[in-house]
């Protein structure tokens, strides 16, 4: 698993690496349990299944398949939902810092779409390598290269985003959660302010809510209260954590 970096400086900028404000408890063999219980959830999937030996066939750099495809094919388990169900993408990750351009990422997704053409739905392709060229450009804070694939994952605006897989070339998956697997089993939704990306946060808040209304939504740090009770939701009395008003909410 990959840890958090403490203080990361690039051209002048200074971004500030820190833990979760509360983090999910969890044990050895809690984590042992969860990762078994996501391991045949997935491989119950037959869509992700097949996405997954597609993309071991395109033999990307350090690939993986990550963060809304998981955990949300995981909450339809958990709640009887259809397969599928609020997935709009499948986000396949890789690493190649041997050329930077644009052209040569073009280059992979350009190889990569007869490969893919037909399956379960559309899959973003980015190389982590190079997200610190673009990202800031597009979201506004700044953001350190990396120094490779599962690395990405510690920066994801959610701790339950934070979750990968790969499928290896004897079959076995491949699991990375540098934060565990526990929010995902206890459908929380905790902020990660390892960047600050908070509108970002909002606003899948606001959609996983609407599509998995059983979820707990905790707020992103000096946002409202400290926990967000949803409609038909046990987990904030059972964490003890006090139901209040969204704040996400446009209403008030």
């Amino acid at each position: 698993m990959v840890a958090p970096q403490d203080e990361v400086r690039e051209q002048g900028h200074s971004a500030v690496f820190t833990q979760p404000t509360e983090k999910p408890a969890r044990t050895g063999s809690d984590e042992v349990e969860h990762q078994q219980r996501l391991e045949a959830i997935i491989r119950a999937d037959p869509d992700l299944m097949a996405l997954l030996a597609k993309a071991r066939g395109l033999a990307l750099p350090q690939w993986r398949l990550v963060a809304g495809c998981l955990y949300q094919t995981v909450w339809n388990a958990l709640t009887g939902r259809p397969r599928g169900h609020g997935i709009r993408d499948y986000d396949l990750i890789y690493f190649d810092d041997a050329d930077l351009s644009w052209e040569a990422e073009d280059a992979v997704l350009r190889r990569a779409a007869p490969s893919l053409a037909g399956g379960v739905g559309p899959v973003e392709i980015r190389n982590q390598a190079r997200v610190h060229l673009w990202f800031e450009r597009r979201f506004g804070s700044p953001y350190p290269p990396l120094p490779s694939a599962d690395a990405a994952l510690s920066r994801y605006a959610a701790i339950v985003h934070a979750v990968g897989v790969r499928f290896e070339p004897d079959d076995a998956l491949s699991i990375v959660a540098p934060f565990g697997l526990a929010d995902l089993f206890g459908m929380v939704l905790r902020p990660n302010p390892a960047i600050a990306n908070g509108p970002a946060y909002a606003a899948k808040a606001e959609r996983a809510r609407a599509l998995w209304p059983e979820i707990t939504v905790l707020p992103w740090p000096g946002v409202g209260d400290p926990a967000v009770k949803c409609a038909g939701d046990t987990a904030a009395v059972s964490n003890g954590l006090s139901p209040g008003p969204s704040p996400f909410s446009t209403s008030g």
